[in-house]
């Protein structure tokens, strides 16, 4: 595999990953009844904003994870 599409596949699972990882942080934010988007900054919507950012940092290190995986076979 060349060096472009190397890093094409890259950029491209991190991207899916981390979107993905934020997605479902928000699902589950939105399933508790926490409010990403509530006027102010709550407890609920700090709340919410964390999950996201969480689900989309383990959703990045679940691209990578398979990513090396993928490597090694």
């Amino acid at each position: 595999m060349s060096t472009a599409q190397q890093l094409l596949l890259e950029g491209g699972s991190d991207a899916v990953g981390f979107v993905g990882g934020a997605l479902l942080g928000w699902g589950l934010s939105h399933v508790l009844g926490l409010d990403l988007f509530a006027q102010g900054y709550g407890a609920g919507s700090i709340a919410a904003i964390a999950m996201v950012g969480l689900g989309g940092g383990l959703g990045l290190k679940l691209a990578r994870f398979w990513r090396s995986k993928r490597k090694s076979l």
